[in-house]
């Protein structure tokens, strides 16, 4: 029989040396809870008030500047569910989309209440200045860069046949798809390279936007097929670059997410969903795309890089 309650202790601030240590510290804390809660069962007295949001708060919250994740694309749409997901895993967030940012007042807001320290910038990936100028932006804002979410996108303005798009188009997509994109991630992971050669405790990643349209042909969009079939070789390319750096590179495939980009399509596809399209017959929403980002954003992966994320609802799984 217990004759007293052992004493907890939390370690304090000052033994925290960075975010990195703390985060790793959070298995052991959960695992402490929960000795806590049962070592005596009899009992069942739970845990003081405030107890857990000490746990998993102290050091985060003490142990000096947040992780920082740029999202492109991070104030709408696939973009916010993954802005939002981070910030629970608390990230600080550099966003960056083509709107002004009187035009995002209301989700840069919300993001705000969850904690993280949110900052904007408009910016069109597809224009080398404009890149420049974004992660100058990030630098003067943060110092610092952990992970970085190529998920700007943009689909064809009109659906044509292969036999009958045009080359405008065709440049037009690929310039923001992939080639903004591909760009980018050489810029960050040059400073993301910086970081970690300067602290070895540095940890990042780069987890890029594709689609299930990488891989499947949808002969009235090839120009959009075709860019995302490139970021699926470009994960390819900075995984294998960047392995000696400890930096892993990830590939996440969409597939049927509601958003305001597939709205015009929305009555097709509830259509092909009902007739059997989909595994699990619903569609994906913003949020499943964040989880499956924060996953990787935390580190929860990172023996994996070069690896494809599937969240599409069983769309690529074959079935007879």
């Amino acid at each position: 029989m217990w004759r007293s309650r052992p004493r907890l202790r939390v370690p304090a601030p000052s033994r925290c040396k960075n975010q990195e240590l703390a985060a790793r510290r959070q298995p052991a804390k959960r695992a402490v809870l929960m000795l806590f809660c049962l070592h005596n069962p009899q009992e069942r007295t739970p845990a003081p008030r405030g107890f857990m949001r000490l746990l998993m708060t102290r050091d985060t919250q003490s142990c000096g500047p947040k992780r920082v994740a740029l999202v492109t694309g991070g104030a709408r749409g696939i973009g916010l569910g993954i802005a939002q997901a981070l910030a629970r895993e608390n990230f600080d967030l550099a966003l960056c989309g083509v709107r002004d940012a009187s035009a995002v007042e209301a989700p840069l807001a919300e993001l705000r209440q969850s904690g993280a320290d949110v900052f904007y910038t408009q910016a069109d990936v597809s224009d080398s200045a404009a890149r420049g100028k974004l992660l100058e932006a990030v630098r003067n804002k943060f110092g610092r860069l952990h992970v970085l979410v190529n998920n700007a996108g943009v689909a064809p303005k009109i659906r044509a046949d292969v036999l009958e798009a045009t080359e405008e188009s065709f440049e037009w997509v690929l310039k923001v798809n992939l080639q903004g994109p591909y760009f980018l991630t050489q810029q960050c992971a040059q400073w993301m390279v910086k970081q970690k050669k300067a602290g070895p405790d540095w940890r990042g990643c780069i987890v890029n936007i594709s689609s299930v349209s990488a891989l499947v042909a949808s002969v009235n969009r090839g120009d959009y097929c075709i860019s995302k079939a490139g970021v699926a070789m470009a994960t390819q390319l900075w995984a294998a670059r960047l392995g000696e750096f400890d930096i892993p590179v990830y590939e996440i495939r969409p597939g049927l997410i509601h958003t305001d980009m597939t709205a015009g399509v929305q009555a097709k596809y509830d259509k092909l969903i009902a007739e059997g399209l989909l595994t699990q017959s619903r569609w994906g929403l913003p949020e499943d795309v964040g989880r499956a980002t924060a996953m990787l954003a935390r580190g929860d992966l990172g023996y994996s890089t070069g690896q494809v994320i599937m969240v599409d609802g069983g769309m690529s799984v074959r079935r007879l």
